[in-house]
């Protein structure tokens, strides 16, 4: 429909939607550990639990039906090219097909669900096991379609379709492409008479090949769109054809499209194709080196795939006929699969390959989908799912699985998720944008626990992923984005209702403190009114912002006591008390100095505030110089809660400290395991 050109633009939008967001996953997912949970940890660590509960919640939801559509794909192909006798149900008449197949299809389905549930139960070990088979079986049906183009330019396969003066025929309606009449049982050749209509008299029967191959020159053919309107004639355009109006009387003889067909309504029935790249993050907990292995592999996966279905667009486009391409139900063809002649060495490659393909996918659904719930049960910002929290001695979502089994059944019992699919890809597209509004938040905020080992990302193509994530769920369907974001925003309600009492120093509160940060600053614009304080303090050429206040007391220690518990206004309160060390004190006879000092130590332990203690700060650098190199030496204290990881990081994104490197010491005893030590010590940066 689309044509070579505008599949190859859908192909590419779609691709470079999930490859933005997963550039943007790499970011959060190399920002820390990332444990089970995977998108919806992101998510919610990033904006908040109530956005992490939504999405994630819709996010579960979605790949939980996404496996049964999976296992119904799977019975589908099992039933129709595998073993078709295998079917229990049987249509009386022709008007009971579809009932019969659906009941097949919920039988089989069921058990399928069964075996699947059961080896996910057993152990990720065995999922992985077999996921390394199935991704064999579909890397061998992928070059299995290279190969058979590849053949198609000496020896093209026999695909034969009938055609009348420029009209497709529906194959099962004659057993000759020719006009001819039966006597008897004898087919003679047709004497042309006023019972055949106009259309009829007036064109030839021809049988071209549709699949002509690679050498054939077709691609220029197929290169531009042909969108059709329901009940339109598919017609090959250069074929001759007379009378383009007559014959309509006989429709039912000739291909017509089933529904109207147009960009926005291919880009929907696309995308679903290119969703999943959340299959390796909702693993993150039984991820050696989540780190490492997400970034790495989504974009790899990511990669591959969308070379192969641009290759793909191409291939077919230059080597099958375009009525072929717009054949949507094989009936020009009797309901053989192109892809599968196409092939080499046999078709039987593409069948097995594509039933591997999809018990895989719902197979890894299912195996994604209990671990997200089990995270969202586990922090217990959904009441009601609490219990779901809960499993296995060894961490496996047992109960999780139960529920997500029960959901999937439901799917399945549906049998016909036609309905259902649209709004799972708006779940999808909307986790994909929060995860991209979540990388830009954080970058743009430029918070001090935000240092991604990836780097190759920026918060333009955060936005960027986002508007595509957003324009592709309104260009699908518009009427579902509104459905999905309706159920995402009760979903956001209730959760805030309940009082998710989470403080994860999430983007949106960061966005908060920025404003009012911001606004305050704008206040002491001008002159100093008498009910304010100042609000700059210059030093020669440097200025620093921040608020200053004064406290009157008979006492040294008790205004310090004052300025420590009195300071900031609700959210924006000091966590950090900045004191330098007392010098001389040993020699000096008066103990007011370090009484002082040790006052204020206590007194900061006793609020639950960081102290920091500079000492020789005369000797620091101006803010004029610059150190091309040296190191920024941190000995390392277990129970520091991480201040002294974040300060050297705070250093260097000064200019002056930038070029210098960052050491790391911690002492040993002499019968500790100083090589597990440093092994510890190297993961836990990046905790």
């Amino acid at each position: 429909m689309a044509g070579v050109m505008q599949s190859l633009l859908i192909v590419l939008m779609c691709c470079i939607c999930t490859m933005l967001t997963a550039i943007s996953m790499s970011a959060i997912a190399t920002n820390g550990v990332v444990p089970a949970g995977g998108s919806y940890f992101m998510i919610s660590r990033s904006l908040g639990p109530e956005f992490g509960g939504a999405v994630g919640l819709c996010f579960y939801l979605a790949t939980t039906f996404a496996s049964a559509m999976y296992i119904l794909g799977a019975i589908e192909i099992f039933l129709k090219y595998l073993v078709p006798q295998a079917a229990i149900f049987h249509a009386a008449d022709h008007h009971g097909t579809d009932s019969a197949s659906l009941n097949n299809m919920r039988v089989y389905g069921s058990i399928c669900l069964s075996l699947m549930a059961v080896v996910v139960f057993v152990g990720v070990k065995y999922v992985n096991k077999l996921a390394s088979l199935f991704l064999a079986c579909v890397i061998i049906s992928i070059v299995s379609i290279y190969a058979g183009a590849i053949k198609s330019i000496s020896h093209p396969p026999e695909f034969p379709i009938c055609m009348l003066g420029n009209r497709t025929l529906v194959s099962n309606k004659f057993d000759v492409c020719a006009k001819t009449v039966m006597q008897g049982n004898i087919t003679v050749p047709s004497q042309l008479n006023s019972q055949c209509d106009d259309y009829f008299l007036q064109n030839n029967l021809t049988q071209i090949q549709g699949i002509p191959g690679l050498s054939s020159g077709l691609i220029s053919d197929n290169m531009w769109s042909n969108y059709m309107y329901k009940g339109q004639i598919l017609e090959k355009a250069k074929l001759p054809s007379e009378n383009a109006h007559g014959g309509l009387e006989k429709i039912s003889m000739y291909l017509t499209a089933d529904i109207a067909t147009s960009f926005t309504l291919l880009v929907g029935i696309f995308f679903p194709s290119a969703t999943g790249i959340m299959a390796g993050s909702n693993r993150s907990g039984d991820l050696r080196d989540a780190q490492k292995s997400i970034p790495i592999g989504t974009i790899l996966a990511i990669a591959t795939t969308s070379l192969v279905y641009l290759s793909s667009v191409v291939l077919f486009g230059a080597c099958i006929e375009g009525v072929v391409l717009r054949d949507k139900f094989g009936d020009a063809v009797n309901n053989n699969l192109v892809v599968g002649t196409l092939s080499w060495p046999s078709p039987w490659v593409i069948v097995i390959g594509s039933f591997f393909s999809t018990v895989g996918a719902g197979l890894q659904s299912l195996t994604g989908a209990p671990r997200l719930l089990q995270a969202i049960a586990k922090d217990n910002i959904i009441p009601f799912l609490r219990v779901f929290g809960h499993g296995k001695t060894n961490g496996e979502p047992t109960w999780a699985l139960l529920l997500t089994g029960l959901i999937a059944e439901l799917g399945i019992l549906i049998a016909s998720l036609d309905m259902v699919a649209p709004i799972l890809s708006m779940f999808f597209l909307m986790c994909y944008l929060f995860v991209n509004l979540a990388c830009a938040v954080q970058t743009l905020l430029r918070t001090p626990n935000w240092r991604p080992r990836f780097k190759y990302y920026h918060w333009t193509l955060s936005f960027l992923g986002m508007s595509m994530c957003l324009a592709l769920m309104f260009i699908s369907s518009w009427y579902y984005a509104i459905v999905a974001m309706g159920i995402a925003g009760m979903i956001y309600k209730y959760i805030e209702y309940q009082g998710a009492e989470k403080e994860w120093g999430d983007g949106i509160r960061g966005l908060s403190l920025s404003a009012a940060r911001y606004a305050l600053l704008r206040l002491e614009v001008g002159p100093p009114h008498t009910k304010t304080g100042g609000c700059e303090k210059h030093d020669g050429d440097r200025t620093s912002q921040g608020f200053l206040s004064v406290v009157v007391a008979n006492k040294v220690r008790e205004g310090i006591v004052h300025l420590i518990q009195s300071c900031g206004l609700g959210g924006m309160k000091h966590n950090t008390v900045v004191m330098g060390w007392p010098y001389g004190w040993r020699q000096s006879e008066d103990p007011r100095a370090w009484k002082t000092f040790i006052n204020t130590v206590r007194c900061v332990t006793a609020a639950h505030l960081a102290l920091m203690v500079p000492k020789n700060v005369s000797f620091y650098p101006s803010n004029h110089e610059r150190f091309m190199d040296g190191n920024i030496d941190v000995w390392w204290i277990v129970h520091d809660g991480g201040m002294l990881m974040l300060l050297p990081f705070l250093l260097k994104q000064h200019k002056v400290w930038r070029k210098c490197k960052m050491r790391i010491f911690t002492v040993a005893q002499m019968d500790d395991n100083s090589i597990q030590m440093k092994k510890d010590l190297a993961t836990f940066l990046y905790h």
